[in-house]
């Protein structure tokens, strides 16, 4: 967060210093807004101003949050066992099946601890927040400015590897935050193979989605708004569709300071963030507005199919019309190429996805399908829809043997009209 953001105003300088004010407004632009909405998680959703401390409130406006919460967090964790807890609260989580057996293992939190992870709850939401809604436009902006200025500087290019990597943290605290919701009644170990495997798949699927959406920007300036624009659309309205079909009633339980409109704004804002997430990436988190936790507990492998089908599709349509519409400024870069590799670098996103749940994922013994199953399956469905069914079979054997008892009758009944000496008999009565 700081680096990102010193380096943001760094480079806002840069351009205001050269002149170019339409870079630095964008910039600072893209800095600020996750920063401002950062604070508001932080005073609305975890209650910072509920608390009689009007030195937090004000460093909150000015934009200094999650620093105060990290000092909180440095003094909790080294003042953690000095003093002897007045009481504690005892969680009861289930170890992943062994041999079809789960055993129930109790554990002591105290209130230290339970701070810290409330601590560390709020800035998994933060980084998200500042991942995509802040980073992803960021760095979206940065690699167009380089295309157009056909320049990488050394400043622009630290921001964007900053940018990059704020949002692959993003996208993977959307995975572990996931899988928490999903299996909370257990005790769930994420191991460093699984985290390098998100780490890779979220690498691929964003670099790849960035490049192209600046590709396509770089020769089609107009219609690069409609694509963004129908892509958050659909994205935004998606759960609130679902909601409406499902008649659940308006979910009334968020917080209970909150009226009936500040409901509706955070829920907003939640759909907001996941369209946002879902522009660039796969968002791990699926809405489920009638939902009492907000979010879908099911693994939904459909959804998650047509996503990434759907995507393909529309990123090799982009590169298409980009390798039609090219300029001069791609004078001296091989287009099939890189069409090419960007195709690669989108499949090997799902490649790394696939490892990741059939290998890696730490609940993988729950799942009641794993995607070595689900792609048999496929292979499956697409042969029989391929392969002729036994009615067409029958029928095309019908058809061949009237055909052939056709041409039988038809020379017998030649041969017949030859003997008689009259061999244009029958074409003659026909005519």
């Amino acid at each position: 967060f700081v680096a990102e953001t010193a380096a943001a105003l760094r480079l806002s300088g840069a351009y205001g210093a050269a002149g170019d004010r339409m870079w630095q407004a964008l910039t600072l632009l893209f800095a600020l807004l996750p920063c401002a909405l950062v604070q508001l998680s932080l005073v609305f959703i975890h209650r910072d101003v509920s608390r009689d401390k009007p030195l937090v409130l004000l460093l909150h406006l000015l934009q200094l949050g999650p620093l105060v919460r990290c000092v909180q967090v440095l003094y909790i964790y080294f003042r953690a066992g000095r003093v002897e807890e007045p009481y504690v609260s005892i969680t009861k989580k289930r170890q992943m099946p062994k041999d079809g057996y789960s055993e129930e293992v109790e554990k002591e939190v105290g209130q230290a601890e339970g701070k810290l992870c409330t601590h560390r709850s709020a800035f998994s939401r933060a980084s998200v927040i500042q991942a995509f809604l802040g980073s992803a436009p960021q760095l979206t902006l940065q690699l167009y400015i380089c295309v157009l200025q056909q320049d990488i500087t050394a400043a622009r290019s630290i921001f964007m590897l900053l940018s990059l990597l704020s949002i692959v943290y993003g996208a993977l605290r959307c995975n572990i935050l996931a899988i928490k919701i999903k299996y909370d009644d257990y005790d769930v170990h994420v191991k460093p193979a699984a985290y390098l495997c998100i780490f890779l798949w979220r690498s691929f699927e964003i670099a790849t989605r960035v490049t192209v959406l600046v590709l396509f920007s770089s020769v089609l300036q107009i219609w690069i708004l409609p694509v963004v624009l129908v892509n958050l659309l659909v994205f935004f309205f998606y759960p609130w569709v679902l909601f409406c079909q499902s008649k659940s009633p308006f979910p009334e339980n968020i917080e209970k300071a909150l009226s009936r409109v500040g409901t509706t704004i955070a829920l907003c804002l939640l759909t907001l963030l996941y369209a946002g997430i879902n522009i660039f990436c796969w968002s791990a988190v699926q809405l489920e507005l009638g939902d009492p936790d907000l979010i879908s507990k099911s693994q939904n492998w459909y959804r998650l199919t047509v996503y990434y089908m759907l995507r393909f599709i529309e990123n090799a349509f982009l590169l298409l019309m980009w390798y039609v519409y090219r300029t001069d400024t791609y004078l001296y870069v091989c287009a099939p190429l890189l069409v090419l590799q960007l195709l690669l670098g989108y499949c090997m996103a799902v490649f790394f996805m696939l490892v990741f749940y059939q290998f890696c994922h730490p609940c993988k013994k729950l799942f009641s399908s794993n995607v070595s199953e689900g792609l048999l399956s496929c292979c499956k469905f697409l042969c029989f829809v391929c392969k002729p069914s036994k009615s067409s079979k029958l029928v095309n054997k019908a058809d061949l043997k009237s055909s052939a008892n056709t041409d039988e009758a038809w020379n017998s009944s030649k041969t017949t009209d030859s003997q008689n000496g009259n061999p244009h008999r029958s074409v003659s009565s026909n005519a």
